[in-house]
């Protein structure tokens, strides 16, 4: 019986590393590597960022917590400020085919024109590869890592779990807190916070 639980936890455990779960990214671990198509059919790899700040958002258009940020402006600013910083932000969108929030590379494409954002690039993750190797739990769900390639923050965007457009004005945003500490050389005071939003919708 004990050898057949033996077996049974080795063929779970390799299942997991085969999906690239059991690699799932930990504050203060090394951030893993990924590789993931944009909306331009550029190939983008974290590695590639080494040296870097990188941002990571999860985003679903149709998700009103997503939507609060960007109909009130704040993540086109945040998108703004930090890439004219230097900081590679990239936004992921994992929704699976038929689910809330997948999108095409045109309509992703057009959704940035008519809101005026701008990322680094929009990861598109249909299959859910990428936010499964992040854990990435709602949306927006924020992650941060730095030149080295450590993840040094991962949680919510702010401390105001709302969809009200008027939270976003004198929030505590935890992306941006994380970033002028580390780059000021001093450690996160807040490196991980209970993400919240929309469940990501990943497929079956």
């Amino acid at each position: 019986m004990k050898r057949n639980l033996a077996v049974y936890a080795t063929l779970a455990l390799a299942a997991m590393l085969a999906a690239g779960w059991a690699w799932a990214a930990r504050v203060g671990e090394r951030a893993p590597d990924f590789t993931a198509t944009d909306s331009n059919g550029k190939t983008h790899t974290l590695s590639e960022y080494a040296g870097k700040y990188v941002v990571l958002e999860w985003t679903n258009r149709d998700c009103p917590f997503t939507k609060k940020h960007y109909a009130s402006g704040n993540m086109q600013q945040l998108q703004r400020e930090w890439t004219g910083r230097g900081i590679i932000w990239l936004t992921v969108a994992s929704s699976a085919p038929g689910a809330q929030g997948y999108v095409t590379a045109a309509q992703e494409n057009e959704y940035l024109k008519e809101t005026g954002a701008a990322p680094s690039a929009v990861l598109l993750d249909p299959t859910g590869q990428l936010g499964h190797l992040y854990d990435a739990k709602t949306t927006p769900h924020m992650f941060v890592i730095n030149p080295q390639g450590t993840l040094i923050y991962d949680g919510a965007i702010d401390d105001r779990p709302t969809t009200d457009l008027g939270d976003v004005k004198g929030a505590r945003n935890y992306v941006s807190l994380a970033l002028e500490e580390a780059m000021a050389g001093k450690s996160v005071g807040v490196p991980t916070s209970r993400p919240y939003g929309c469940s990501v919708k990943y497929g079956n």
